[in-house]
Order: structure tokens, then C-alpha cells, then sequence
């Protein structure tokens, strides 16, 4: 059968763009344009968002991307990616006499913050993520000798901590809900008094997405997510497509999609993760318009309101 077909696609709503990716990009085209014709460069560490449009974009706007600071000429100004940064680069940026503006999400600042409040009162901080991950590296500097990684319920169970009677934990903010509530309950099984955050760790724009995508692939015969290899929480809504029972597949863009995967799907479930710019849904929906009469029905199960102010080094100059 030829992919070209009349087709339905059902838009799960949220998606793309959180307010902590809007804040960080923002940051960086501020600083872009504030330093614009002065021969004053701006330096990024790590990928300011997991995109590779965005960073393409800002890197041709004139954004350097560096991933350590040894990269990083002396006094000059340097973002911190929405991912975070741990304690030792704070100290060799100020050591260096860099002007740093710090992107970090603010939900993953509060993550960091639970961290070192737990490591203060004596606990072993288990941290549960991906190993690898910025976010997780990052948070895991906050409290070096106090702080564990488990990846999954058996990692979990099999946790050895010095006092079982002082166990506090923590999350990624990018992670599937299903998944990471199968180790907290194995953690709480192995620890009966662990304690966790005051609020979910799992940020806003992860939830929401994932329970639009929930409700969307369900109804869908394959599901596509817009977002790089790299990005946690896209790869999650990936997994979480699957597990519901529909194929699903990772796209950077439309470029990215196979006839062969929607050859016979009547009804394409699409979503994009939190670092993804709209525009690229925009240009999925046009490629399948492309190959037949397409109708285009959006799935809403919340509207996001959240905002985050941008840091004060680029607000008041």
C-alpha cells in the first residue's frame, strides 16, 4: 500500500515548549542581541535546551557552544543551560572571572535545593534518573558524598545505605510518571520512613504532556514525537506511546518521517516534547498534508499558564 491516503491526526495538547525552555532561549537571544556589532561574543555550556533546531538557530545567530568552561576565554560572559550546572562549575566560573547568566529551569533549581537541604540533615539522598543525563550529573554534584543514583524498581530494592532510618529522595524533573512511581514504591518498600520532596520533583510540563499523549494514543494507529535524540523527556513520551499500545517514533522534524511507518495509520497521533519549537509540529502536519487530505483535531486535557521571570542579569542592564 502507498502512504498517500487521507488521514486524521490528532494533536496532543500541551506540547513543545515549556516555560523553562522559553526562559532559557530567551536569555540567550537577549544576550545576542544586547552584545550584537560589539565583537564581544556570548559562550553557552552544554546545549542551553535538548534541540537541535534551537541550538542550530542560536549558533547561527551567533551563540558559541562549548561543553566545559576550559573552553571559555577569561571574563567572558557565559550561559548556563536550562539543565542546570553543579556547585564546582559555579566555583571555576567565578575563579575564571566569568560573567555568568544562569539559565537553569527553576524547577530544577529546586531540585537541587531539596538536595542539599536533605544532605544538611543527615540523610543518604537517593536520587532517582538516568544516568548520564546533564540534569542528573548536575544534581548529584549538589551533594556528592550524601547522594545515590538508582535508574529503576530494582536498583531500587537492592539500595544498601548506611542508616536505613535516614533515606529522603528526589527525581529528574523529566521522567515517565508510570515508571518513576514503580521506584519510588519499591524505595519506599525497602525504607518505610523515606521521606520525599514537599511537591513532585517531575515538573509541570512533563506531566502534562505525558497525560495528553496518554489520552491521544490511544485513539491513534502510530504516534510521532517531534524532539531529539537527546532530550529526556521526548524520548519518555516515546516509551509512554509504546507502552499504550501504539508504535511511536522520535522525529527531529518532518525530514525524519518513513512512509513506511504510516502506510496504514488512518488516525497519526502527534506531539513534540518540551524543548521542541512549534514550528516543527507545523511542518510534520504539512508533510502528511502532502500525502493525502488531512483533518487536524486537537486533543486538549490542560491549558498551561506557568511563566518563569527571566534572571535578573539580563532583566536590568
Amino acid at each position: 500500500m502507498r502512504a498517500a491516503r487521507p488521514r486524521r491526526v490528532l494533536l496532543a495538547s500541551p506540547r513543545s515548549l515549556c516555560a523553562g525552555v522559553e526562559r532559557a532561549n530567551e536569555v540567550v537571544e537577549t544576550l545576542l542581541e544586547r552584545y550584537a556589532g560589539t565583537g564581544r561574543r556570548v559562550f553557552v555550556r552544554k546545549q542551553i535546551v535538548h534541540n537541535l533546531h534551537v541550538v542550530r538557530d542560536l549558533q547561527d545567530r551567533g551563540a558559541v557552544f562549548v561543553e566545559e568552561l576550559d573552553d571559555v576565554p577569561d571574563g567572558s560572559v557565559v550561559v548556563f543551560s536550562a539543565h542546570g550546572v553543579s556547585p564546582q562549575v559555579r566555583v571555576e566560573a567565578a575563579r575564571r572571572g566569568l560573567e555568568v547568566v544562569d539559565a537553569t529551569c527553576p524547577l530544577v533549581t529546586k531540585v537541587h535545593a531539596e538536595a542539599r537541604r536533605f544532605a544538611a540533615r543527615g540523610d543518604t539522598v537517593v536520587l532517582v534518573g538516568h544516568a548520564g543525563h546533564e540534569e542528573v550529573e548536575d544534581t548529584l554534584g549538589e551533594a556528592p558524598a550524601s547522594t545515590v543514583l538508582v535508574e529503576n524498581a530494582e536498583d531500587a530494592a537492592a539500595l544498601e545505605v548506611p542508616d536505613s532510618g535516614r533515606v529522603s529522595y528526589l527525581t529528574q524533573t523529566t521522567l515517565a510518571l508510570d515508571e518513576t512511581s514503580q521506584v519510588i514504591t519499591a524505595l519506599e518498600k525497602r525504607f518505610p520512613g523515606i521521606r520525599g520532596p514537599g511537591s513532585d520533583d517531575i515538573c509541570y510540563a512533563t506531566t502534562n504532556r505525558q497525560h495528553a499523549l496518554t489520552a491521544v494514543a490511544a485513539r491513534s494507529d502510530v504516534v510521532l514525537v517531534v524532539g531529539s535524540v537527546n532530550s529526556s523527556n521526548s524520548v519518555r513520551l516515546v516509551e509512554l506511546a509504546t507502552r499504550s499500545g501504539a508504535p511511536a517514533y522520535l522525529i527531529d522534524d518532518a525530514g525524519g518521517i518513513r512512509p513506511d511507518w504510516i502506510r496504514d495509520a488512518g488516525t497519526v497521533g502527534l506531539t513534540a516534547g518540551a524543548s521542541t519549537p512549534q514550528a516543527l509540529v507545523d511542518d510534520v502536519v504539512t508533510a502528511l498534508g502532502g500525502l493525502g487530505p488531512v483533518s487536524v483535531t486537537e486533543h486538549t486535557t490542560v491549558t498551561e499558564t506557568v511563566t518563569f521571570g527571566l534572571p535578573a542579569a539580563v532583566r536590568t542592564r
